[in-house]
């Protein structure tokens, strides 16, 4: 099992991730405008066309959403006091432990190992955590932020239509939801190669942090979706892919964020290019708890 896991399921994510790796290292791209295409276009597509497909029902994955919330609030949680005990600036070590790689690794993952029935469940799953990321992540950063400001995120509207049109059902035009969900599906091999690139870009500085960051997010994660799973009452399915979300590594969007508002990027990179090269470890674990 542990060796179809990584053979059939794991592989593949991480040999479209070393292609961005290897053509960043020979050709040392400027991936700005593709990130922002990504984040702006792509993605809120990927999300919308998902949310708005006829496979996806609101109704069955409102469970799974809630332990989604529930495993991104708790590795917070945890992480919050271990941060404040190493004297780590908690803006800069608990985002990465909230936040992780549900896009990127995420849905690709949730196709390769449960097949078509996963990827609705995980796009919800990723709709929610980059709702959260958007809004509760850019708080923590920046305690000023305006509300206003994170609604104009084109990923929180993309969230909020999509859960809309998922409830009310109305009628989209053929040739718009075919056109859109063509934009989304680029966001997957996209965000895999922009994720290579991004690790060939950050530095070996800060390794310890990094090191306790890229056990403690999987760890806590696989931890809390075990025991919240039961007392939702998941099915096995939704159980396996809230382990599987559970398991992922920090998002490379944190560094993006931490960027952005100038919080400690150096340290961040350290925990997301070492959590992202444990996941070589801790995804197969988790894909082994999630598929038993």
């Amino acid at each position: 099992m542990f060796s179809r896991i990584l053979l059939d399921i794991v592989l593949p994510v991480f040999a479209v991730v070393m292609l961005g790796f290897g053509y960043a290292k020979r050709a040392k791209p400027d991936m700005a405008w593709v990130n922002r295409i990504s984040m702006n276009v792509l993605s809120p597509a990927l999300i919308f066309s998902a949310l708005t497909s006829r496979d996806f029902n609101l109704l069955e994955h409102d469970v799974l959403m809630l332990g989604t919330v529930a495993v991104v609030l708790g590795s917070g949680l945890i992480a919050w006091p271990i941060a404040r005990g190493l004297r780590v600036d908690t803006r800069t070590f608990v985002p990465p432990m909230m936040f992780n790689n549900c896009g990127n690794m995420g849905l690709p993952l949730a196709i390769l190992a449960f097949g078509s029935v996963g990827f609705p469940p995980m796009v919800s799953m990723f709709a929610i955590s980059n709702l959260l990321n958007f809004t509760l992540g850019v708080w923590i950063l920046n305690h000023h932020a305006r509300f206003i400001n994170l609604l104009r995120n084109p990923m929180v509207w993309a969230t909020f239509v999509g859960f809309a049109c998922a409830i009310g059902k109305p009628p989209i035009p053929h040739w718009m939801a075919t056109a859109i969900k063509l934009v989304g599906d680029a966001m997957v091999p996209m965000m895999l190669l922009s994720l290579g690139v991004r690790l060939a870009e950050v530095q070996w500085s800060d390794w310890r942090l990094g090191v306790l960051g890229a056990v403690l997010r999987p760890v806590s994660g696989i931890a809390i979706a075990m025991a919240v799973g039961p007392g939702l009452g998941l099915d096995v399915t939704q159980q396996g892919l809230l382990i599987l979300f559970g398991c992922l590594p920090p998002a490379v969007l944190n560094f993006m964020v931490a960027e952005q508002f100038r919080q400690e990027p150096a340290k961040v990179a350290s925990i997301v290019l070492l959590g992202n090269a444990s996941a070589v470890v801790f995804v197969p674990i988790g894909l082994a708890i999630a598929l038993r």
